[in-house]
């Protein structure tokens, strides 16, 4: 295993670069998903991907999974710091895979739900169906995304050692650490992904390649 520094800006292109080199004349649709905790910032990586993804011809449309997660009766139920639940309960991975992933497989409709619901409010978002055309790209951010069997072309795991894990969370949101820990140990993130990137220092960002 190799650990390469590389900018954020050069891994957005790299990232770009290879989404954009799959399959897609055929009308294929790409469906990649970054993961990681919400220190990570996965969805800041996401969000960057759209336009250089779109100068290459490939129009994308950006879902987090966030706004996928169960209702409060069912992702509370065990109460509102408790980490296995959090781990297992709390993202609604069918409604995920029903409303946003199904949808692009091959021959698929292409016609996506962006979200679902409030977390805040535990209420519909009401949010319209959106189309993604054929040859687009679906961006998901999320965290604890890998190891639930998504259908997915492309996984990026953003890594972050127990200590920057820790250091990064908020304090409100430490009671998540355990979930975290047990997701490395249980899924192994760093090997269930594509790619992997250590974000330690988000300046500072390193890209793991395996042989």
């Amino acid at each position: 295993m190799k650990i390469r520094p590389i900018s954020f800006d050069r891994l957005v292109e790299l990232l770009a670069e290879r989404i954009a080199a799959a399959p897609g004349a055929d009308g294929r649709r790409q469906r990649v998903a970054v993961d990681g905790a919400a220190a990570a910032r996965p969805g800041a990586l996401a969000d960057a991907l759209v336009e250089p993804l779109r100068l290459r011809g490939r129009p994308a449309l950006r879902v987090s999974a966030a706004d996928f997660l169960r209702p409060a009766s069912v992702r509370l139920e065990y109460g509102k710091q408790d980490a296995d639940a959090f781990h297992d309960l709390w993202l609604d991975d069918g409604a995920l895979a029903r409303e946003v992933l199904d949808p692009l497989e091959p021959g698929g409709t292409g016609r996506v739900l962006p979200s679902l619901r409030d977390p805040s409010t535990d209420r519909s978002t009401r949010a319209p169906y959106v189309t993604l055309p054929p040859g687009g790209v679906l961006l998901l951010d999320g965290a604890l995304l890998l190891g639930r069997w998504l259908p997915l072309e492309l996984t990026v795991h953003l890594s972050l050692s127990p200590a920057a894990l820790g250091r990064r969370t908020p304090p409100e949101e430490r009671w998540t650490l355990p979930a975290f820990a047990r997701y490395e140990a249980e899924t192994v993130p760093t090997e269930a992904a594509d790619l992997t990137v250590r974000v330690d220092d988000p300046r500072h960002p390193a890209l793991v390649e395996r042989p």
